[in-house]
């Protein structure tokens, strides 16, 4: 089992980021979030496969057809963080 954190940048909120995020993890059988931060950056946690994280990775470097992804950080994380799903918040 892996997990990564993920800090989106760029114009990554009001664009349907999470909502195509969450469909995108499920699709992959990944469990985490992905969340809007006071900043403007989106952060996602994935947890599950490694293949199935490097996808969703691939695809957060451009997001959904109206976002204009500007940089994507990624980070070790724990995978305890994740509940039983892939939520939004």
């Amino acid at each position: 089992m892996s997990a990564a954190r993920f800090f989106v940048r760029g114009k990554v909120q009001g664009v349907w980021f999470r909502a195509s995020t969450r469909e995108q993890a499920r699709a992959l059988g990944l469990r985490g979030y992905a969340h809007n931060l006071d900043d403007g950056r989106v952060e996602v946690l994935a947890v599950g496969d490694a293949a199935a994280i490097a996808s969703l990775a691939g695809w957060l470097e451009h997001g959904p057809p109206n976002a204009r992804v500007g940089g994507v950080e990624r980070l070790d994380a724990d995978a305890g963080e994740a509940g039983g799903g892939f939520e939004i918040g």
